[in-house]
């Protein structure tokens, strides 16, 4: 099969000329990222799939990103999470599935929302398609956070989602539902 491959890889490039022909397309200003969550057995509980704009010098929080409004939690497509198994989210079951990730921030609460639609560009939100709406945590963070990150942390029967950037840090929990 191997050799199938670089058969075709060579005949491709071969036919193309040399590589001075080929161009790779240049970084993204918000780099894609992946964060997996893994319980103690190493199966998959959880994947976020994310872009992480950069702060540059500018005011985040209340300018750039307005206070009160849906924001995309990231740049460029929705951030995407998977759940591997049912879980629950502020009193409410979540099924396996995937799901986008929304955000309303304000100074002192976050708003979480859980889309049904995936793979749409970022600020494409449709409301009818969420399925939950749940507060977060917000503290500040102790040192400026220079680039949108995410993280989930394992907690007894569950973990918890933490979003950092610029001086802000929100979080919300969820369990296993068995």
């Amino acid at each position: 099969m191997r050799f199938i491959l670089f058969f075709f890889a060579f005949l491709f490039f071969s036919g193309q000329g040399n590589s001075q022909n080929l161009s790779f397309t240049t970084l993204d200003k918000s780099p894609l990222d992946v964060v997996m969550y893994r319980g103690q057995d190493q199966t998959a509980v959880a994947r976020v799939i994310y872009s992480r704009p950069a702060k540059k010098d500018r005011e985040i929080f209340g300018n750039l990103v307005p206070y009160g409004k849906v924001w995309r939690t990231g740049a460029n497509e929705a951030t995407e999470i998977t759940f591997y198994r049912e879980v629950m989210i502020d009193n409410k079951v979540i099924p396996a599935g995937s799901y986008s990730i929304y955000t309303i921030p304000k100074e002192d609460q976050w708003m979480f929302l859980l889309n049904l639609e995936t793979t749409q560009w970022g600020t494409q939100y449709d409301d009818d398609k969420t399925v939950l709406r749940a507060p977060m945590n917000v503290s500040m963070a102790p040192k400026p956070i220079e680039n949108f990150s995410i993280e989930i942390i394992e907690q007894v029967d569950g973990g918890t989602i933490f979003m950092g950037w610029d001086d802000r840090i929100a979080s919300i929990s969820f369990e296993f539902t068995s």
